[in-house]
């Protein structure tokens, strides 16, 4: 009945990620059945860690990270875990090779936000890089299935890609980040003195980090590309939404695409897709 076990496991993790990210869900739906699952083990694994240190203030949050930190690691060397996200995560772990040094970066980023508030230039890129990067590249092993050549190609657009993501992020939650957890993530800025200099500056790094990150997309395996892609276009739509909002409207909101601008940016993605446009 082992079989069975990890049947519910995954479906735990697939759960968690279409409750917590339709962009994300819509994304994992277009690609090739083999990537789903490992995908949603991955996102599943990332989304509790992340959930500890945002949202369980009124319990310790140092030592339940510290937990799931230990327990992830028990799960990867015994092959087995009673938690279902953790169980589902080791298995894809051990499947792609994923690399403990990506693991241990991205739960340390998750350790940083219980210690600091204010990230100045090497804190915000090494945070970016556990936080964001990292996980990218842990959804880059899944799609090249073991090529590693492939894997080194692609490497650089995966990380600018996870960067740009996070980048958004922390403008879209500008408010609830500086008013409900006292963090600012961009280096030299102070969230009461907000400018739309500060903000043109920020969006000149985040398209960048989109444009190194095409570059990628369009080189990667078929069965994953569409995916990513409708996922970069989701972000690149909201992306422009806050672009053109100002300042005041980014500090006091949360600006987000509404489902029904997903759907038309689905159906036109797969246009493209289909037409070999990308």
């Amino acid at each position: 009945m082992l079989s069975l076990y990890n049947q519910v496991c995954q479906q735990c993790s697939q759960l968690i990620t279409n409750r917590y990210s339709t962009s994300f869900s819509m994304g994992i739906r277009v690609f090739d059945r083999k990537f789903r699952m490992p995908i949603y083990a991955v996102y599943g694994f990332v989304r509790f860690a992340d959930e500890i240190v945002d949202t369980f203030h009124n319990y310790p949050k140092a030592e339940l990270l510290n937990e799931f930190r230990i327990d992830t690691y028990k799960a990867i060397k015994n092959k087995i875990s009673l938690n279902p996200v953790l169980h589902t995560f080791q298995q894809v772990v051990h499947q792609y090779h994923i690399e403990m040094e990506l693991i241990d970066a991205f739960l340390d980023s998750m350790e940083m936000d219980l210690h600091f508030t204010n990230y100045e230039d090497s804190l915000y890129k090494k945070y970016i890089y556990g936080s964001a990067e990292v996980v990218g590249l842990m959804c880059l092993r899944v799609f090249c299935e073991g090529n590693k050549e492939m894997y080194e190609r692609l490497k650089a657009p995966a990380c600018s890609l996870g960067s740009a993501f996070q980048k958004i992020n922390f403008l879209r939650d500008m408010k609830s980040d500086f008013q409900e957890r006292g963090r600012v993530y961009f280096p030299g800025i102070d969230f009461t003195n907000f400018t739309q200099e500060d903000k043109i500056q920020i969006e000149a790094d985040i398209k960048k980090d989109f444009d190194d990150a095409y570059l990628g997309i369009v080189k990667l395996p078929k069965g994953a590309r569409f995916g990513v892609y409708l996922a970069y276009v989701y972000y690149t739509n909201l992306f422009q939404k806050i672009k053109h909002a100002p300042v005041s409207k980014v500090k006091e909101e949360r600006i987000r695409v509404n489902d029904r601008k997903k759907v038309m940016l689905l159906f036109s993605s797969a246009l493209r897709n289909s037409l070999n446009l990308l």
